[in-house]
């Protein structure tokens, strides 16, 4: 099972969605002070949407990566739909590409469940042993801590601190920013911020109200094609986990893969 792998495709996704938003957040001093969008700069409302992003204690974001070629790569997450937190809990899904399937996870503190589909399953334990093992485990969560391999890479994606380190270790001349007309995004007036590096165009949208928020960035260009949204600034991460009755413990799924 190529779980750690995938894991780790998840995290270049994260990592490469976090240095797109540091085009237009990262080395943005601290300038402004929150008023109305429309007496404010593209920079200045940079750099509070940097700000509010940063301080975030949670936030419920969706990572999508339509890049020329991940598609057909059912190894490679094409997209990410989590709420996380600073301390490391989420809820949400991962999804492959090439019909590579879902993986739903729940993280908290230190218990991590994941309830991979048939699709997944298929996809990531060779022949016709991916049907017994989906059928096994259908509709089952799969239940551990942080300290099992085959799940502590799943949970590292969890970090909202590691999301904001990214996008904070950000350094050298920011792009130049131009400011768009106000316009609406899901019944949010925002504004559009766009910067251009090396052939690539990133869009952030900041609400136009204060707090002043990214609400989506876009990275397009050169087989480019991701974005992230975010909503949900300082919501809590839901608490629920799912039952014993439906979980499973991960030596189980580790039993069955090295009868494999």
């Amino acid at each position: 099972m190529r779980t750690g792998g995938d894991a780790m495709a998840a995290r270049r996704l994260t990592t490469c969605l976090a240095a797109s938003a540091a085009l237009l957040l990262a080395a943005l001093a601290p300038v402004a002070t929150a008023s109305d969008g429309d007496d404010l700069s593209a920079r200045e409302l940079a750099d509070q949407a940097r700000d509010n992003l940063l301080d975030a204690e949670s936030v419920h974001l969706r990572l999508t990566d339509r890049s020329k070629g991940v598609e057909v790569s059912s190894t490679q997450p094409t997209s990410m739909d989590l709420a996380l937190d600073r301390e490391g809990n989420c809820a949400g899904e991962m999804e492959m590409g090439r019909d590579g399937g879902t993986v739903e996870i729940v993280k908290q503190g230190d218990e991590v469940w994941m309830q991979p589909d048939t699709d997944f399953w298929k996809t990531q334990v060779p022949g016709s042993q991916g049907e017994a093992v989906a059928e096994l485990f259908e509709n089952r969560w799969i239940h551990g801590s942080t300290d099992d391999a085959l799940l502590k890479g799943m949970a590292d994606t969890c970090d909202l601190r590691t999301f904001q380190k990214d996008i904070g270790a950000g350094s050298g001349t920011a792009p130049a920013l131009a400011k768009g007309e106000k316009t609406e995004r899901d019944g949010t007036e925002v504004f559009p911020l766009t910067g251009k590096e090396n052939g690539t165009t990133v869009t952030m949208y900041v609400t136009a109200d204060s707090p002043h928020r990214a609400i989506l960035i876009t990275q397009r260009g050169d087989g480019t094609n991701m974005s992230v949204a975010f909503k949900d600034y300082d919501k809590p991460v839901p608490t629920r986990t799912p039952p014993p009755g439906e979980s499973v413990d991960v030596s189980r799924l580790q039993e069955e893969l090295q009868s494999i």
